[in-house]
């Protein structure tokens, strides 16, 4: 059985979504910097697709053996649109990795919310950081005291 038209349609359409779109589209090349930051591009994709036809007039039986009956003509399209939206940067440093959103600010309360995590847990790792020098300055201080 032969495949119809509309399926090598759809198998090229596919196939050249597939060149376009691969992981380094999502994820970028890293780019590096002079003074060592390295960055690196994140996007989102969107995809849409459509594909249909048309057999017109009436059928044919072809004289091979399986006697199929094959339309006399054939009419469609396929169409596709992408959609590549710049959403952040990662930005790593010798200080740590962080995430440097290009987008419009959050809209929802929790879209607020997730945004604020990262620098809420760098906040608090600073505050650790300084409570703990304080209190091995103070217990060194109180050793000095007793020596």
């Amino acid at each position: 059985m032969s495949e119809h038209p509309i399926h090598n349609m759809m198998d090229l359409s596919m196939e050249k979504i597939r060149e376009m779109v691969d992981a380094n589209t999502i994820i970028g090349t890293p780019v590096t910097t002079p003074d060592g930051t390295t960055l690196i591009p994140v996007s989102k994709i969107s995809v849409g697709f459509a594909s249909g036809g048309a057999d017109f007039g009436g059928k044919e039986k072809r004289t091979s053996a399986d006697s199929e009956t094959v339309p006399q003509k054939f009419g469609g399209g396929t169409g596709a649109g992408i959609n590549i939206t710049p959403i952040a940067f990662i930005v790593i440093t010798a200080n740590g990795v962080r995430m440097l959103p290009v987008g419009a600010p959050a809209s929802t309360t929790i879209d607020r919310v997730v945004d604020m995590v990262p620098e809420v847990l760098e906040r608090a790792q600073h505050f650790i950081d300084k409570q703990h020098a304080a209190h091995v300055a103070q217990a060194e201080a109180h050793r000095t005291e007793e020596a």
